[in-house]
């Protein structure tokens, strides 16, 4: 079963490019760019088996906003 990250709040300027990263963060993948919050994506394949990601969220002006995210099993 995938793995579903909801982002429920996010300060900056609208639109956001998203991104979920593994943790240290050292591979990213894009998953979209939204201006619709809240928003849910589930976490792609190759970094299913991560206990934990960095959700990574860049604002229209290019500031950078990162969330560790833990996974309970």
């Amino acid at each position: 079963m995938p793995t579903n990250i909801t982002i429920n709040n996010i300060t900056g300027t609208s639109p956001y490019d998203i991104y979920i990263c593994d943790n240290p963060i050292t591979i990213c993948i894009y998953i979209t760019t939204t201006s619709t919050i809240p928003f849910s994506f589930d976490v792609p394949s190759i970094l299913e088996s991560q206990n934990d990601f960095t959700v990574k969220v860049v604002d229209d002006n290019n500031c950078e906003i990162t969330q560790i995210v833990i996974v309970w099993v």
